[in-house]
């Protein structure tokens, strides 16, 4: 597929490719097939570059620990990085300002609804989703509630900001997904500066943005994502203070992920190893993690 992009000059014959682990856990041997994918497709075309990229937007299980033990892996594995060391939270002024441009646009709004009621709004796999009686609320009135959940004037769960997208669309994930919600916790990076953060499938297609990452090369289970990914991505501010640079348009390809029969390859189960004392660590050798 790259080959074929660099014969047709797409992407003015750039390749940059992107890994972008969570930091809430040490990696396992599913993610060195990521890492050597995107770092060896940056290595095999000349003038590509592949870049590290932590997607810290979950203050309450990310830690500088795991930062600092993924950039060991990726190195142990033989390679670097180089000057791409980025982080999510480096863009999070860029997400917030790019929110308020989809609520201008009327394509995002807060909703009050209880996590409950709009799970039930959703709908099913065979009925279509109905609105919540807070989807036609005003682009002022919406601009001046996201403004007050930044401010910290409301609890968590009490408000998030939904895109408005299709509420019949056959992909479940396109039925107005959440963009922000409120977490009052502290951030290993940020502090205390934020109290609302954006969800994965809202960062990670800004994030490539903003890099101008041509290949977000990613596993088999986020291709119902790549819909959501291309809308937001198309829905970005091309003029004004926060942009995203002329000419990029990074695209969603998936890869099939890397299995091991009886082996568990879960970060939340290998955590619960760790935490229950039941292994050494993390480095454990009987722990399927790079660093085991």
């Amino acid at each position: 597929m790259i080959a074929d992009d660099l014969r047709a000059g797409r992407h003015d014959g750039r390749v940059i490719t992107r890994f972008p682990p969570e930091p809430n856990g040490f990696l396992h041997i599913g993610h060195a097939k990521s890492i050597c994918l995107n770092f060896g497709i940056a290595g095999e075309v000349p003038g590509a570059r592949c870049h590290l990229r932590f997607d810290d937007t979950n203050p309450e299980t990310e830690d500088v620990k795991y930062v600092e033990s993924i950039q060991g892996d990726v190195r142990w594995l033989g390679f670097d990085w180089g000057e791409h060391l980025y982080f999510a939270s480096d863009y999070f002024e860029h997400m917030y300002a790019f929110a308020e441009h989809l609520i201008r646009e009327d394509k995002a709004y807060v909703d009050s609804s209880s996590e409950e009621e709009i799970r039930e709004a959703r709908g099913t796999v065979m009925e279509p989703g109905r609105p919540t009686r807070y989807r036609d609320r005003s682009v002022e009135e919406n601009l001046e509630l996201f403004r007050r959940m930044r401010a910290g004037e409301f609890p968590n769960g009490s408000q998030v900001l939904r895109a408005k997208i299709d509420l019949a669309s056959p992909n479940m994930l396109m039925r107005d997904p959440i963009l922000y919600r409120i977490r009052h916790a502290h951030h290993y990076r940020t502090g205390d500066a934020w109290c609302i953060y954006p969800l994965y499938d809202y960062a990670h297609p800004i994030e490539d943005a903003l890099e101008s990452v041509t290949h977000s090369l990613c596993t088999l289970e986020f291709e119902n994502n790549r819909e959501f990914y291309d809308w937001l991505v198309d829905s970005l501010p091309r003029t004004g203070q926060y942009t995203i640079p002329q000419g990029s348009r990074p695209e969603q390809t998936e890869f099939a992920r890397l299995a091991l029969d009886y082996t568990v390859m879960s970060k939340r189960k290998l955590l619960q190893l760790v935490n229950g004392g039941h292994v050494s660590g993390w480095d454990d050798p009987r722990m399927p993690t790079i660093a085991g």
